[in-house]
């Protein structure tokens, strides 16, 4: 009898077992926040789709959002959430949607500039990767930004919820503790949930009036603003003095948080990235090392208070913000787990530190960099941190013998001589008048998607960009003349504002469109509606006069009437902070002159990192460029956006490459299990769910980066039905 009680009682506690581990991992079977969780892991626990049946996955379903705009290169980089059942996501125009995640059947659609179908010319329309979930007993709540608001929608029925802010909505030009309200101000990734707080970064202009970054919580029942966390120091603070210039809090910008946040719950610690403080790539006006720009954060959730930094670049000059949410992860160090943060980043390293105070978990040097400049008033930061391990996830320099060599001789020799022109061989050369050459590109090394991590294995699977771009650095043109023309005057006002992402030239640089004949494509005031409210990439310039928004259109159309009009320059006073000596001429990758990469390849790869280790598991090209596809050939790799997710069935799914396809790799060795065609490329991230036992995969399918074809699709794969 005693035993049969002992062995009763066994059981039970074995049962109860079981059901707290399920319950612990049940965050990894379903998508119900941005990234799969508040650790931001990118992880699925879920197996039903291994690598042994991936190749039987077919399209269970195809949702269309229908509001495109090819001609605009709309996007959608929305890392969609499932939650009781609906899959909520964003449409080009940002749109928020609900639908059956089993079936893609719509339940409703929310747009946020009311029932029209508006042009994005005349709404700031920005990015969007994602939305927040929350719900208190029957209020149950979709978050998110779309142009300059927080948006509080009604999870069931689309509706505003109305308590919340301001009739459903709260603008973020507000707390900011200076008057921006017109700097440009968005946010591109979701906010993330902490008890009733909504805590959110932003996305700012990163020219010297760039509002400041700010990461502010807000009470999520009412909008009401809970607390702030000064990203550049206020006096008293923390951070204060390493800036040279006193006022800085006053004047400066940036140094935001526009990448997301991970969550540490049980400890109640947020941690947030941050970027580099404005203007990007020139440093006289905020000298010092500039705390808290370029860093790993660590606050107190409740009350944004600080509990430590770190900061992966001293006086950024490069744009190197750090571009995605830190992992949070467990390690085996010494024989005993240690709960870390790892921080992938722009120029190729991952910062792996202690979750509870901030340190290196692997030996970080600060090392001599070059500090000559040729910029008036630069005063370059002379060490930089460079981790020991991990090893670096990306190339970090290019030399003569990184040509391609897929280009014709008369290529190679032509890129040979431009190289030896500029300036090359180190990463943290200071931006100058001679070209420098920028590799990790400006757009990573890792770039928004993130890594996906498994806590099985401790390995890190990161996507990078390994596209080298040329930086070229001009006199500004500040002072306006009394006797300007409308054209002289656009010139003028387009070199300070508009040229470093659509160049000298104006035909494009980078990801920026070409603005040749844009006058044949909008009309003037169209133009008008957009350098007031800005749209994905672009910032809003409604700091500039309606005469110089005019001045500015009279040049990019080459409108000769007006051009030829007398401007009347109106002479005010220039802050001083913002009267910057120098601009960038674009944000130009290295190219051959048939358009093609300088740089050898891989030109985009994913790559397997052991954190235990340090040590690189496997690294393979991602993606395809169809200039350089020939039967027998490997892939080349392209330039790509969005991350991966790896799963407990053996799987990495990314989409992210310009080809248009998403794959599944085999986690242990990267190889290439399965692969599909979407309708559009998918540069975003993929979300990983249940639904009554049926495992999905789905992908927004937006297009429109890398000169594709804008797209309006979410594809959702499962297996194929015995």
């Amino acid at each position: 009898m005693v035993f049969r009680k002992a062995l009763a009682c066994l059981f039970i506690l074995f049962v109860f077992f079981c059901s707290c581990k399920n319950n612990s991992t049940d965050e990894t079977t379903s998508w119900g926040v941005y990234g799969g969780s508040k650790k931001s892991q990118h992880y699925s626990s879920l197996k039903q789709i291994d690598t042994a049946n991936v190749r039987q996955l077919q399209v269970a379903w195809i949702y269309h959002t229908n509001d495109a705009d090819t001609a605009a290169h709309s996007q959608i980089q929305c890392n969609p959430i499932v939650v009781n059942g609906l899959l909520y996501g964003t449409s080009p125009r940002l749109r928020l949607f609900a639908v059956n995640a089993a079936t893609g059947v719509q339940k409703w659609v929310f747009n946020p500039v009311g029932n029209t179908n508006s042009s994005p010319a005349n709404f700031g329309m920005n990015n969007n990767r994602g939305v927040t979930y929350w719900e208190g007993g029957r209020d149950k709540r979709i978050l998110y930004c779309a142009g300059s608001n927080i948006y509080a929608v009604n999870a069931e029925n689309g509706r505003l919820v109305a308590s919340f802010g301001n009739k459903g909505k709260v603008d973020l030009h507000k707390d900011l503790g200076r008057d921006a309200k017109n700097s440009y101000i968005t946010a591109t990734t979701p906010g993330i949930i902490y008890k009733d707080l909504y805590i959110i970064g932003s996305r700012v202009n990163e020219t010297a009036d760039a509002a400041p970054g700010h990461i502010r919580a807000y009470d999520v029942h009412t909008g009401k603003l809970k607390w702030v966390f000064h990203t550049i120091p206020y006096p008293g603070e923390y951070g204060y003095n390493t800036w040279e210039d006193t006022l800085a809090y006053k004047h400066i910008g940036s140094a935001n948080s526009w990448s997301g946040f991970s969550l540490d719950e049980k400890r109640g610690l947020l941690f947030a990235p941050t970027g580099s403080a404005a203007y990007d790539f020139y440093g006289g006006k905020r000298k010092g090392r500039g705390l808290f720009a370029n860093c790993v954060l660590a606050l107190d959730a409740a009350t944004g208070r600080l509990v430590w930094h770190y900061q992966v670049i001293h006086h950024d000059i490069w744009d190197k913000d750090l571009p995605t949410a830190p992992v949070l992860v467990t390690l085996r160090r010494q024989g005993k787990d240690v709960d870390a943060v790892a921080q992938p980043t722009k120029h190729g390293f991952i910062f792996v530190l202690d979750r509870s105070t901030g340190k290196p978990l692997f030996p970080v040097k600060e090392t001599a960099v070059p500090v000559n400049s040729e910029l008036a008033g630069e005063k370059p930061w002379p060490r930089q941190p460079i981790p020991t391990l991990p090893v670096p996830f990306t190339r970090q320099t290019f030399t003569e013998k990184d040509i391609n060599p897929y280009l014709t001789d008369r290529s190679k020799a032509e890129v040979l001589k431009r190289l030896r022109r500029y300036r090359y061989g180190s990463m943290f050369l200071p931006p100058g008048k001679i070209p420098s050459v920028i590799f990790p590109g400006f757009d990573g090394g890792a770039e928004w998607g993130g890594p996906a991590y498994d806590p099985a294995s401790g390995i890190l699977y990161i996507n990078a960009n390994e596209m080298a771009w040329v930086m070229t650095m001009i006199d500004s043109k500040q002072d306006a003349s009394k006797s300007e023309t409308f054209n002289q005057a656009g010139v003028r006002l387009f070199t300070n504002n508009c040229m470093g992402c659509h160049g000298q030239d104006r035909k494009g640089t980078g990801n920026y469109p070409s603005l040749i004949n844009i006058g044949s494509k909008y009309k003037d005031g169209q133009i008008n509606a957009l350098l007031q409210n800005g749209r994905r990439m672009m910032p809003s310039f409604k700091q500039l006069t309606d005469q110089e928004r005019q001045a500015i259109i009279a040049y990019v159309t080459t409108n000769k009437k007006t051009g030829m009009s007398a401007f009347a320059a109106v002479h005010k006073a220039v802050d001083p902070y913002l009267d910057i000596p120098y601009q960038m001429t674009g944000y130009n990758k290295f190219l051959s002159k048939e358009g093609l990469p300088a740089i050898a390849p891989p030109w985009g790869t994913l790559n397997a990192v052991n954190l235990n280790t340090g040590k690189m598991v496997w690294r393979v090209a991602l993606g395809n460029d169809t200039a350089f596809t020939q039967k027998g050939r490997p892939a080349k790799g392209t330039e790509n956006y969005g991350g991966p997710v790896v799963t407990a069935g053996g799987l990495i799914f990314i989409a992210a490459t310009k080809d248009g396809k998403i794959r599944a790799f085999n986690k242990r060795n990267g190889k290439l299990e399965w692969e599909a065609k979407l309708p559009a490329s998918g540069f975003a991230t993929p979300s990983v769910y249940d639904i009554d036992g049926t495992e999905y995969v789905v992908i927004a399918c937006g297009g429109g980066k890398l000169r594709t074809t804008s797209g309006d699709a979410y594809v959702a794969f499962a297996l194929a039905r015995q």
